[in-house]
């Protein structure tokens, strides 16, 4: 059964090339790799074709201690071995020892499921190789109970990685892979404006053209993203700021308001200090 295209949500902009990645890689049953710097809506992407697919959602947060075989399954025989010598009638049946991972609950979803592999780059190196051929040929065999698990229904699968790790090739080579690029300034007017409806158009142009300049400083460590100018723009409205205060602070005739909402480092806030006189006055 074909799946509506993806277009984005009545709260998710979707530029046009990332809604074709999206719908390319439905198409062609292979998972989606997602990359862009943090902050981009890469996380939020995977929520919100579940909530267009009206799909269930299930999210997998890859750790640095995160090993594949978690997404599978996870067989505890240590307490199978507690409950045994204990006398305990369940020890019986090994199920009852088996912890189910996100990918076996997705296998056996009744529904076609949207399935979110989160910052894949954090596992070691070995880590996406060996989810290969889960994710090939959506099967993998249990050996404590000696079955075969096969998706009922081919999950959508995304996987968002941060470029801490380079991926292996043979893993690269079975997805579809986007970058989301930092979106435009037009493209931003459109996610905020989605984000707030009814912002004034002056604070709305005057709040875009003071992050975008604090992005162009070519010496920051993280410059801020689209997740820290949606929380910038509600603090600017919760404290009342105008487009003239952010008009100022444009021209550096008075401080940044509220600049911790948007650089997350004391280097960062030197920096800005530093291109911006007046930048350390306002660092809250």
């Amino acid at each position: 059964m074909s799946l509506p295209r993806f277009t984005g949500t009545s709260t998710y902009v979707a530029t046009e090339d990332l809604a074709l990645a999206v719908n390319a890689s439905v198409a062609l049953g292979r998972p989606l790799l997602i990359k862009g710097e943090p902050g981009t809506g890469k996380t939020v992407l995977a929520r919100e074709i579940a909530r267009f697919l009206d799909a269930p959602f299930l999210s997998w947060e890859i750790k640095s201690t995160s090993k594949a075989q978690q997404g599978l399954y996870e067989y505890d025989a240590v307490a199978r071995l507690r409950d045994s010598q204990l006398g305990y009638e369940g020890a019986n049946a090994i199920s009852n020892y088996i912890k189910r991972g996100r990918i076996w609950e997705a296998f056996n979803a009744e529904e076609r499921p949207v399935l979110l592999i989160d910052e894949i780059d954090k596992a070691d190196v070995e880590f996406p190789n060996d989810l290969l051929h889960e994710l090939d040929q959506m099967s993998f065999f249990v050996p404590e109970t000696r079955e075969t698990i096969r998706a009922k229904h081919r999950p959508v699968v995304i996987i968002t990685s941060n470029n801490e790790r380079t991926l292996p090739a043979p893993f690269l080579r079975r997805c579809f892979f986007h970058f989301i690029r930092f979106p435009d300034r037009s493209t931003m007017q459109r996610i905020l404006a989605v984000h707030f409806p009814d912002l004034e158009a002056e604070l709305m142009r005057s709040a875009l053209a003071l992050f975008f300049q604090i992005r162009a400083i070519g010496t920051l460590a993280k410059p801020p993203s689209t997740s820290e100018l949606i929380d910038w723009v509600r603090l600017l409205r919760l404290e009342g700021i105008t487009s003239g205060q952010l008009d100022a602070g444009s021209h550096g005739r008075a401080p940044v308001p509220l600049q911790g909402a948007l650089l997350k480092s004391e280097d960062d806030l030197d920096e800005l200090s530093r291109c911006h006189p007046l930048g350390a006055v306002a660092a809250v």
